[in-house]
């Protein structure tokens, strides 16, 4: 079975089945709830093959996927026998205490994820029929209008029906009792009395006939209540009878005190939070998009962009738009498409243009964790001007007072959910928006993005490299590459050059040289020499192929201060000079000489394993390689 690997690997990191609470997945992440943080392993699920990174927040232990994420939890779910609504045994304390903020990012987040689909399904219905009147295409009065404007409402009037079910499997209370509930809320006698006006009372105590449709705080604060009677009723009920005295108890305890309390203790809660909104958007309609557009990738890498979302979702309800977050994610996700198509075109590695082109068309998409884990965050500035831009543009937004009036995903096909009834200005202001975002994204990133082949290695030698034979094939060997340099040893990623430091050119290590001279760390020969004899290639004979370059920018000495003893498709023998240097001068002229040493074809091996000693001499073991 496809991703069933992969599915295996991830349940053995997180504790296995029987540590999961719950499980559903977003666009790009599985998003688990677990009993115990303690059995699962971060660092363990990162480095599993096919997930692209992993991050616990918000109460969520999220896996993420990609794109293709449904189909790995399609697998899961009949991998590990459960579903989304599997609950703990009764009894059984499913996780350890978390602090408040945490608990309450985890609710909005659990009860909001499965909901998503359908509120963006709804959302872009609304969307198209505000582009057909506003075309003139189809008129508000025909029948279609009002039948498609009726689907297109169904998930909003009865959001209640929508929240209780996931409130229910998030609580781990019964789902049809749950949707009694709703339906009270909602039921047309109910909404009768309402509309009759008269006081209505339930023994006795006076009910608050308040507007529960298009709402999710009553219903949420229902359920949860519901879920510790049910717990109650469950103790006290024999078993003989259990199957119809547990929901009697539970709708005759639940039902009053919703009704004369809860529900209306949560519509005042609702009215405060649409009051918050409004006060935002009067006083400061700027500061959010601005903050999102610019602080989007981080937001997303740590999954809190998921909790705004659910902020968005009460106050569209509550106020009837959104600008919590679709605003700023339109900005960061278009600046981040577009400074991904500026790497794939600015850049001559086939590999990562191959990876940029692919990404850049899902973030226009709306899907950006492939382009920011793939391409943006590992380069560093692609992810800088993303920011940027993305800042830019959403303060844009915020000044100019767009409005989301539709649920959706924030890409470049979703711009219509801003067109509202007598605002056209929102959906015009989104299109500038987006423009921005791209035009910046592009610009900022192809100014300045250095491309390592084209900025440092390839641009000093037009020559193509000759292409490699093939290497010999074995199961478990090592090989050892020999120090080239007397030393001191530093890990890759603490360079100052992050052609190298990202890990975009290969696995390997750098050394800050003692002595000016390179020898040859393998028994080979000379694939390039590049003209200012700062940097080389080799090939050893069983095909590794290596990279030394000596210093960080050395390229602008021009082949100053460097001697070299051979030329290219020389063969060589381990501890053969290549090349001298005087790296008294070399720091004089304001360079570094700390000297990456690259296996660039890693991927052709299972590791490649560093050092562990801080200073090494020339031939001694630098690096092994697992084949």
């Amino acid at each position: 079975m496809k991703h069933q690997e992969m599915v295996n690997d991830i349940l053995k990191q997180i504790g296995g089945s029987q540590n999961i609470n719950s499980v559903t997945h977003c666009m790009t992440r599985l998003r688990f709830t677990i009993k115990d943080d303690s059995k699962a392993s971060i660092e363990a699920v990162k480095k599993i093959p096919g997930v692209v990174g992993c991050v616990n927040k918000g109460g969520q232990f999220q896996v993420i996927i990609g794109p293709h994420v449904e189909q790995v939890f399609n697998t899961l779910m009949k991998t590990a026998d459960i579903s989304t609504d599997q609950q703990a045994p009764e009894g059984q304390v499913t996780e350890k205490k978390k602090n408040p903020i945490v608990k309450l990012f985890d609710v909005i987040a659990s009860v909001s994820s499965p909901i998503i689909g359908a509120l963006a399904g709804a959302g872009m219905i609304k969307a198209l029929l505000a582009i057909l009147v506003a075309l003139k295409w189809i008129d508000t009065e025909s029948q279609t209008y009002v039948l498609l404007f009726m689907l297109s409402d169904v998930v909003f009037y009865f959001m209640p029906f929508f929240f209780a079910v996931s409130a229910s499997k998030k609580f781990n209370a019964n789902t049809y009792i749950s949707l009694i509930f709703a339906g009270m809320l909602l039921h047309p006698t109910f909404v009768g009395l309402r509309t009759a006006g008269d006081p209505v009372s339930l023994l006795g105590l006076p009910v608050t006939l308040a507007t529960y449709s298009s709402s999710l705080i009553p219903i949420i604060m229902i359920v949860y209540f519901q879920s510790y009677i049910e717990k109650f009723a469950k103790k006290v009920s024999p078993d003989a009878v259990k199957i119809f005295l547990v929901p009697l108890i539970t709708i005759l305890i639940v039902a009053p005190i919703g009704l004369i309390a809860i529900g209306p203790i949560g519509v005042i809660l609702g009215n405060y939070l649409g009051s918050l909104f409004q006060f935002i958007n009067t006083y400061a309609s700027w500061l959010v998009p601005a903050l999102v557009g610019g602080l989007a990738p981080l937001l997303v890498m740590t999954g809190m962009h998921y909790a705004l979302g659910s902020a968005q979702t009460i106050q569209r309800v509550t106020v009837g738009y959104g600008t919590f977050i679709t605003p700023g994610m339109l900005s960061s996700n278009m600046s981040q498409a577009a400074a991904v198509l500026a790497v794939s075109l600015k850049t001559k590695d086939k590999n990562l243009k191959s990876l940029a082109t692919s990404t850049s068309i899902s973030a226009f998409c709306g899907i950006t964790e492939p382009a920011l884990y793939g391409v943006t965050l590992k380069l560093k500035t692609p992810l800088y001007t993303t920011m940027a831009a993305g800042g830019i543009a959403g303060l844009y937004a915020g000044i100019t007072g767009i409005k989301a009036w539709s649920a959706g995903t924030s890409n470049i096909f979703s711009l219509p959910i801003y067109i509202g009834v007598n605002d056209m200005a929102s959906f015009y202001n989104a299109i500038v928006t987006a423009i921005i975002a791209i035009v910046l994204g592009f610009t900022f990133t192809y100014i300045f993005y250095k491309d390592p082949v084209t900025e440092g290695l390839a641009g000093n030698n037009p020559e193509p490299q000759k292409e490699a034979e093939p290497a010999q094939k074995s199961v478990n060997e090592k090989r050892f590459i020999r120090s080239p340099l007397e030393g001191k040893v530093i890990r890759l990623e603490d360079t100052n050059d992050e052609a190298f430091s990202s890990g975009a050119m290969g696995q390997g290590i750098a050394i800050d040289p003692v002595k000016g001279e390179l020898v040859s760390p393998i028994d080979g020969h000379i694939t390039v020499l590049y003209r200012t004899k700062h940097a080389l290639g080799l090939k050893s004979a069983d095909g590794t192929e290596l990279l030394i370059h000596i210093g960080v920018d050395t390229v602008k000495l021009k082949g100053e201060h460097f001697v070299a003893h051979v030329t290219e498709g020389d063969a060589i023998k381990a501890g053969d000079r290549l090349v001298t240097f005087d790296i008294n001068a070399i720091r004089q002229a304001g360079y570094d000489v700390t000297t990456p040493i690259i296996v660039t074809n890693s991927n052709d091996y299972l590791d490649v394993i560093e050092t562990a000693e801080p200073d090494i001499k020339q031939q001694e073991t630098l690096l092994t390689i697992i084949k």
